[in-house]
């Protein structure tokens, strides 16, 4: 159990004392069911108060979380969260791959906001290759264009799981709705719907494809006949507000204390937001506001989600018309050495290589072809040297942590997940309220297992 309530005597107020002002403390180390029992079997009243398991399961738990809950009665008296069932051994992956094969393996992170995971980890390897300075201006549009259309489509699923769970199944439905328009816009750009591997060092994978400017300026124009139906469904109904309000309460000392970031940080009318604190790819040049709510509960996350949306529609219109005046310009370094020799040109039949692109590839030297063939299966080189380059992603600050030691792999490559993260604050928001509640305090965290797990 963790408690922002202050210990019984001086001391830290998160250790140094098995009694708080909340109750007993359990240090969490892992154990099972037998271990858990005994424990409670230590207290007076163990004989009502009952353990339960709650999850892995979707919905509820939002895929693959447990959470062993100590119930006496229909209020929960301890929460704990069992995590580790969605290992992927992801980040000792890419160690054996060459850098840019590995934006392949963490765009599968947190597969909600997968742009987000090549984004944080692309940034680092660009620090280490000190190309922060070269990269066009067309790839930074582009990057921040698909950026804030997936923040909308993650959020869009936040707030649709978040309904059903709660009954509210229009919610859900129309939220999906919403999202698959950003997934075709995904496709038509990236040739994906998810795991993208579409930003690499150096810029992004392709050019936009013909058409795309006006599908992207139709979407923003349905979005915004669309968003106020989530408004009108939720904001003032009284039935949402009544499981949303004053459920999964943490206050900003609770999150600065946790580390929590995002819009469970924003919840309690704290603006950051590292686009606008530590900006990165040009974004201190869009006009957007950092959205905040004051109640420090899962119905000021969902406004804040919701606000949010609108602004990354604001943030889309405005690289939308950039890019209409970079028409023809390079989304790649120039150089070479980093840069494949030529961009990906699509067959005719829709599948393959083009012709053309095969051309220009074979066709000019045998130099080029090897060099295109080291550069592609060996990789470039990167120098040796360390980068922290974080992202304000859906859900808080994502971070990766990426080291290497002059060869063409990374060495070390290390996330910090907001998903991770926000998850410690589980057993504040949800005990002493009741079960019904600790479904909707998960929710207004968000948590990714993909990203939790990693």
């Amino acid at each position: 159990m963790v408690s922002t309530s202050s210990t019984t005597g001086a001391g830290d107020m998160y250790a140094g004392t098995d009694e708080t002002t909340e109750g007993r403390v359990f240090t969490v180390t892992g154990q099972d069911w037998d271990s858990i029992a005994e424990g409670l079997a230590d207290a007076g009243d163990a004989d009502e108060r009952v353990v339960v398991n709650m999850g892995p399961q979707h919905p509820s738990t939002h895929g693959v979380l447990r959470l062993i809950l100590e119930l006496e009665g229909e209020t929960v008296t301890e929460a704990r969260c069992g995590i580790g069932y969605l290992h992927t051994g992801i980040e000792k992956n890419m160690e054996f791959r060459s850098w840019t094969q590995g934006v392949t393996f963490c765009t599968r992170m947190d597969y909600l906001s997968p742009f987000y995971n090549e984004m944080t980890y692309v940034l680092g390897a660009e620090r280490l290759l000190d190309i922060e300075d070269d990269i066009p201006e067309k790839a930074q549009v582009m990057r921040v264009l698909l950026m804030e259309l997936n923040r909308i489509s993650s959020h869009l699923v936040c707030i649709a799981t978040g309904g059903m769970e709660i009954g509210a199944l229009t919610v859900m439905t129309i939220g999906f709705r919403e999202r698959e328009l950003v997934l075709d816009l995904f496709e038509l750009i990236t040739g994906l719907r998810m795991n993208h591997a579409f930003i690499r060092p150096g810029g992004v994978a392709q050019d936009l494809p013909p058409g795309a400017l006006d599908e992207i300026r139709d979407f923003i124009a349905l979005m915004k006949k669309r968003l106020p139906e989530y408004a009108a469904l939720c904001n003032a109904n009284p039935i949402f507000k009544a499981r949303l309000e004053n459920v999964g309460h943490l206050d900003l000392a609770g999150c600065l204390a946790l580390g929590l970031t995002g819009p469970v940080l924003r919840s309690t009318g704290y603006p950051w937001d590292l686009r606008k604190t530590q900006p990165y790819s040009g974004y201190e040049d869009y006009d957007f506001e950092v959205q905040t709510w004051d109640t420090s509960d899962s119905y000021g996350r969902f406004r804040i989600r919701l606000a949010e949306m609108w602004e990354s529609l604001k943030i889309v219109e405005q690289a939308a018309d950039r890019l209409a005046r970079l028409e023809g310009a390079p989304v790649m370094v120039a150089d070479k050495k980093i840069a494949w020799p030529s961009q990906l040109a699509v067959g005719s039949d829709g599948m393959g290589n083009s012709l053309d692109h095969i051309r220009h590839i074979m066709g000019e030297s045998m130099e080029a072809l090897i060099h295109h063939f080291k550069l592609v299966t060996e990789g470039f080189r990167v120098p040796p040297g360390q980068a922290y380059v974080p992202v304000e992603s859906p859900r808080g600050e994502l971070g990766a942590h990426v080291v290497s030691d002059g060869g063409t792999r990374p060495f070390r490559a290390h996330f910090r997940d907001p998903s991770f993260t926000n998850l410690q604050a589980t057993s504040v928001m949800s005990e002493g309220g009741m079960v019904a509640d600790v479904i909707v305090a998960i929710a207004s965290i968000d948590p990714v297992m993909g990203g939790v797990d990693r």
